[in-house]
């Protein structure tokens, strides 16, 4: 809806794309028993997860609308992720792994844009990991919400499957490995895949927001959710140590 030249038929398929997720959702929060979102009774997990996907596609639209649209915002958000680009841009870091996808001949204005909303994105994804381990840490998450039901929060998790804190603290530490690793491994592989990025991809607004947002987010994504696993796990671990701490107790 925000870019400049977005065909009928494009549009009408993202409404119906974004009506048909936003059923499920209000289904999935208004049936008594959550069947597949985790943490539903644990805000601000997927509140921050929606929003952070959010803010990085309104960002990237409006500063590729400047072209066509300029306007005091979209000029700021260009200012702010130009310096971001050239502060993120250094050797082995995952703005410039993303740059080296494209060919040596690619145009300066197609290297130049991608640098601005792959910093732009990046930096967005890891405020919103850094924010979730401070409410993490210091606000006491999930407990802050009154009592936390692992069940209920996580309803794709099978109980049956092996020591419940084994298996929690590996998928924390697998989820955070991997979204760590993610930023720098995507490029490769796109690159040892496909080869040079064909320019004319970038050029195309929605191709570019969809491939840096997926780029930037989903990494993001699965290192809140490692958190969140982990943080869990340390309350189990913490109410069997009670547990037993109390159960000595009386035998003594």
């Amino acid at each position: 809806m925000l870019l400049p030249g977005t065909a009928g038929d494009a549009s009408a398929l993202i409404v119906l794309v974004a009506i048909l997720a936003g059923a499920m959702i209000f289904f999935e929060y208004i049936a008594e028993y959550p069947s597949v979102i985790e943490f539903r009774y644990a805000a601000p997990f997927n509140r921050l997860r929606f929003t952070t996907v959010l803010i990085v596609v309104f960002i990237l639209a409006m500063i590729l609308r400047a072209g066509a649209y300029p306007s005091q915002i979209s000029l700021v958000l260009i200012a702010f992720a130009r310096i971001l680009g050239n502060l993120l841009d250094f050797p082995f870091s995952p703005i410039r792994l993303a740059l080296l996808t494209l060919a040596p001949d690619t145009p300066a204005n197609v290297v130049d844009t991608l640098r601005m909303v792959a910093a732009m994105a990046y930096a967005i994804s890891g405020m919103a990991v850094l924010f979730f381990f401070i409410a993490v840490h210091l606000g006491n998450w999930p407990r802050g919400n009154g009592a936390f039901n692992v069940w209920v929060n996580l309803p794709m998790f099978d109980p049956t499957q092996g020591d419940v804190l084994t298996r929690l603290t590996r998928d924390a530490r697998l989820n955070v490995m991997l979204g760590f690793i993610l930023p720098f491994l995507i490029p490769a592989v796109v690159k040892g895949i496909w080869g040079w990025m064909d320019p004319k991809i970038l050029a195309e607004p929605h191709a570019l927001i969809w491939s840096v947002t997926i780029w930037a987010c989903l990494p993001s994504l699965m290192m809140l959710r490692g958190i969140a696993l982990g943080r869990v796990a340390d309350m189990i671990g913490e109410k069997r140590r009670r547990a037993y701490a109390e159960s000595k107790a009386r035998v003594a």
